[in-house]
């Protein structure tokens, strides 16, 4: 018969290689949030980039083009970012690893209270860090050793 601990502690959650082996969709999945997240921080800003160079015939700046790219930038990015979400709730919906989240406003919270969050990790906050990460190492190594010296002489 089970205690009342028992009873009130969260059920285990398949682990993400177990999970990726015996269902080969989540791996599907999880490719379509790394190619997603790819695009979210490189594809759509260079894309707007892009678009708004087409609008403009001559090389004197106007400002048309900058506000397109400063308004639809974000948009973009927002959007593309709840498309990514719910191929995360798909993901957890697939593979039973749902995620429910009790939410504590910080000034209800005591300062003597536990500092750690009730909120597991997604598959997503997982390909978004990975992706945030080398995209950051991948800057500094071109910045370091391959972007060469903007001051004349050097």
């Amino acid at each position: 018969m089970p205690t009342s601990a028992d009873t009130n502690r969260p059920a285990e959650r398949p682990s993400l290689g177990r999970t990726l082996v015996t269902r080969p969709i989540a791996i599907v999945l999880v490719l379509m949030m790394a190619v997603g997240s790819v695009v979210l921080w490189i594809g759509i800003p260079v894309g707007w980039v892009w678009v708004a160079s087409r609008t403009v015939k001559t090389s004197q700046p106007t400002l048309g083009p900058y506000l397109l790219v400063l308004c639809a930038t974000p948009l973009t990015m927002w959007l593309w970012g709840k498309l990514l979400f719910r191929l995360n709730d798909v993901y957890s919906r697939l593979t039973g690893q749902t995620h429910e989240v009790r939410a504590q406003l910080p000034w209800h919270k005591s300062m003597r209270g536990e500092r750690s969050t009730n909120r597991p990790t997604t598959v997503l906050d997982l390909v978004m860090i990975v992706s945030v990460s080398v995209a950051l190492t991948a800057f500094g190594v071109w910045f370091f050793f391959f972007a060469g010296s903007s001051i004349p002489n050097l």
